[in-house]
């Protein structure tokens, strides 16, 4: 009898479940015909895992748990095919003006096909044109050995890390009677399926990241990371559709083929349609183009391949491409039409995205209305301008996109547009300031009580390091904000324990309570939240350039929140950074703006000298202070530019009415006229000069730090120059006036 209290062999258990995962694996991605709830399978995957953390020794790269990516890899290996990987001709679709029939390449391939084999009618196979990367899976002994990209077609990169996170690809084959073949080439097409493709440009999009041209480009981008868990967080599908070096049973035909494909858990290109002779194989073309735009994934042709493989081998190769396979091209359906408004639409995380209005327009099997144009300086590049005609496709046969405008047709009152002017620098939701990042292309606004951004600064809000909000998470912030119950983040002050009680967090038909428990956890969180620190409010409301660090600096440096919209530290911080930009604009020394004549050069000269004692004056107010870098001149005019908006305004009433002032728990005061006299450099002037080990950035934070002024010219009211390696003239003309030239380290001893 069997002990039924002994431990379960964990190798066998490992591999039990790795059959498992799977099978589920194969009947979800590809059979779309799921025997368990996604629920269960998490629940047979973390038992995998917590199997392979406690026994690493049975770790193996091909267990469904590694699909999450692994370390970094240092670059791609390469690896010669076991049979060339070769690209198939092109023959293309005719322009409807062309003299010829449409399909005149296609029947010109097929009577090459005739020629060749010696008879009438061929038997072909038809599928869609996968817009993807073609990829060759090697398997041995029904295990995933390694994956690799076509390259030259004799080697190609070594992308196994990437692969083995895209959950269609089978990492071991499902048994069969026979067992699976010793050696299995398969070959495919990577490919991002199209809803994921559009959801993720327009979550880039939000992001004010550039956003992917078509499917196509942003599988091939993936497939380059070296970071297989990036590769992870991209759609990435997995479809086959050929057959390159093998050893099993012999296999006649394409249809023999796909059989063993389906037996061993591959997922394979539908549909495959059997042609028997040319009129056949044309009305299948045309279903393909027919019935394309209703595939999950971007094709622009049809794939035809002789069916015997006994054939095949009679027709034999070119150098480049077999000859009994041929791609026939669709042409891309364009269509003109009237750009009649430019308006504006704010994504969850506040980015300003411009849309195309558009006369409505039937393209690839669906009226268009609407395209977007991603941002101002696309607008730019194309010369977009209201009024126009455009010429419209669906980009990747998915996106409505402007390809270019008709400038023959250009209208005399066609009107150019500005994205800021148009919206008047202001949220078109919120009213809240807009702004434009340094390096990013996209407008955004910065207002955390935007409704257009209620999910997600709820979120944010809520989040541990903010306000560490229990109870309130993506699900919740949705529903609130779907039920009109929040707008803004500041609503959830005014939510009552029966209220959230009653929250539905499904649908009308699936109604799902949120729970009088869990309501009076986050109610208690909420009351909690009142009391926590300035530092962590500042960090919840999620204006620009204000992260973890700089909300800590700038607790430091203010008590309250309403001190800081008539911060002198913010204020001059950002006074001190314009007039930079300005004394170097009006500098004489200015290449790109140089003076017309000495006049001017003189003048400018003194304009030059002013800016610049006054930028002295204004680091000199706060050098007491000394301010991280955590706060510089970016951060602080954002801060200054949201309270001075009357969102920010508004923010700051809400908070009043509401009985909310945050206060800073690490403050520390200005420090006195009196204490700064007895600073050890009080009323010394500096000069600083050479290479210094610190940066001299840093060297003058501190000599200012300790009251000392520094300057970058030397006179005779310099006290000191910090001379570090170089800086001949500087040094030459102290030696002449008499400045005390001091080293590094004495430097350092007179700031103690």
């Amino acid at each position: 009898m069997d002990d039924l209290f002994a431990t379960p062999d964990p190798a066998q258990r490992v591999a039990e479940l790795r059959a498992e995962l799977e099978h589920h694996n194969r009947l979800y991605y590809t059979e779309a015909a799921p025997e368990i709830s996604d629920a269960d399978y998490d629940k047979l995957f973390r038992e995998l895992e917590q199997l392979e953390g406690k026994h690493p020794e049975l770790v193996d790269a091909n267990s469904p748990t590694q699909r999450v990516g692994g370390e970094p890899i240092e670059g791609f290996e390469q690896v010669r095919h076991l049979v060339p990987m070769l690209s198939i001709d092109d023959v293309f679709e005719l322009d409807p003006e062309s003299t010829d029939t449409p399909e005149a390449e296609l029947i010109e391939f097929y009577q090459r096909l005739r020629k060749n084999l010696g008879r009438e009618d061929i038997a072909v196979t038809i599928e869609p044109k996968i817009d993807g990367v073609a990829v060759s899976l090697v398997y041995r002994q029904g295990r995933l050995d390694y994956a690799a990209t076509r390259g030259d077609g004799e080697t190609g990169d070594d992308i196994t890390h990437n692969v083995r996170t895209i959950r269609s690809v089978p990492l071991t084959l499902s048994a069969t009677d026979s067992g699976p073949p010793s050696l299995l080439e398969i070959r495919g097409e990577i490919f991002m399926p199209s809803e994921a493709f559009a959801a993720m440009n327009e979550e880039r999009d939000e992001q004010g990241l550039p956003t992917f041209a078509n499917p196509r480009n942003a599988t091939a981008g993936t497939l380059k990371q070296l970071d297989p868990k990036k590769v992870a967080e991209r759609p990435l599908d997995f479809l086959a559709h050929g057959l390159g070096a093998y050893e099993g049973p012999e296999l006649a035909t394409e249809d023999e083929f796909g059989r063993l494909l389906e037996s061993l858990g591959i997922p394979r290109n539908q549909p495959l349609i059997a042609a028997a002779n040319l009129g056949e194989t044309l009305a299948a073309v045309g279903r393909i183009n027919h019935e394309r735009h209703d595939l999950p994934y971007g094709t622009d042709g049809a794939v035809i391949k002789v069916a015997s493989y006994e054939e095949r081998r009679t027709l034999g190769f070119r150098s480049r491409a077999p000859r009994w396979a041929a791609a026939y091209k669709f042409r891309p359906e364009q269509k003109e039409t009237t750009l009649k408004a430019i308006t504006i639409q704010v994504g969850r995380t506040g980015v300003l995205t411009p849309v195309a209005e558009l006369e409505p327009v039937l393209v690839s099997g669906t009226t268009v209305s609407r395209a977007t144009l991603h941002n101002q300086e696309e607008i730019e590049r194309k010369d977009v301008r209201i009024g126009d005609t455009v010429l419209i496709e669906k980009a990747g046969e998915i996106i409505p996109a402007v390809v270019k405008v008709i400038a023959e047709k250009r209208p005399a009152e066609a009107t150019p547009f500005s994205l800021y002017d148009h919206v008047g620098g202001q949220c078109p939701s919120c009213g809240g300031p807009i702004a434009r990042e340094e390096g990013f292309v996209a407008w955004r606004c910065g207002n955390f009580e935007c409704p257009a951004q209620a999910v997600s600064k709820i979120r944010q809000f809520a989040s541990r390091k903010a306000l560490d909000i229990d109870g309130i998470g993506e699900i919740v912030a949705e529903a609130l904000v779907r039920r009109s119950i929040c707008t803004t983040p500041l609503d959830l002050f005014t939510l009552e324990e029966h209220q959230l009680g009653t929250l539905n967090l499904g649908s009308d038909e699936e109604p799902r309570r949120f729970g009088e428990k869990n309501a009076a956890k986050v109610v208690a969180a909420l009351d909690r939240a009142r009391s926590k620190p300035l530092d962590r409010w500042l960090f919840a409301m999620g204006i620009r350039h204000v992260g973890e660090s700089a909300s800590k600096e700038l607790a430091r440096l203010h008590r309250h929140l309403d001190d800081l919209p008539d911060s002198e530290i913010l204020h001059a911080l950002r006074d001190s950074a314009r007039l930079e930009e300005e004394r170097k604009r009006i500098s004489p020394r200015n290449k790109d703006h140089p003076p017309a004549d000495d006049a001017e050069k003189e003048e400018r000269q003194k304009q030059h000298d002013e800016l610049k004692q006054r930028i002295s004056e204004l680091e000199q107010r706060i050098a007491p202070y000394e301010v991280s870098p955590d706060v510089g001149p970016v951060a602080s005019d954002s801060v200054l530019t949201f309270f001075e908006s009357e969102a920010g305004q508004h923010v700051l009433k809400r908070m009043s009415e509401l009985g909310l002032r945050p206060e800073s728990a690490n403050h520390l005061p200005k420090p006195s006229e009196a204490d700064a006299a007895d600073l050890p450099l009080a009323g010394k002037t500096v000069v600083l000069t050479g290479t210094l080990s610190v940066g001299r950035d840093e060297m003058k934070r501190l000599l200012e730090a300790k009251g000392a002024k520094v300057t970058g010219s030397i006179s005779k009211n310099t006290d000191y120059l910090v001379a570090g390696e170089g800086g001949g003239s500087k040094r030459d003309k102290a030696g002449k006036l008499g400045v005390e030239i001091i080293d590094e380290d004495r430097a350092r001893r007179l700031i103690g």
